[in-house]
């Protein structure tokens, strides 16, 4: 049996954006119930997601 997770194929824009819609929502979710958990932590977090997303746009523009 193959590796199932690093297969190579495409997706449509929308199934991928299905997917991200399911991430985000799964997120929501977990940061509802476990918001004590993750509050102590939420400047990391947005110092995280800062980077990734300049990065991201980084690789965007230099294409």
């Amino acid at each position: 049996m193959g590796n199932i997770f690093f297969r190579s194929g495409s997706y449509a824009w929308w199934q991928f954006g299905l997917f991200k819609l399911s991430l985000l929502s799964f997120g929501i979710a977990i940061g509802a119930y476990w918001q004590e958990v993750f509050l102590p932590y939420v400047a990391w977090f947005v110092v995280a997601g800062a980077v990734f997303g300049l990065y991201v746009a980084y690789v965007w523009i230099k294409q």
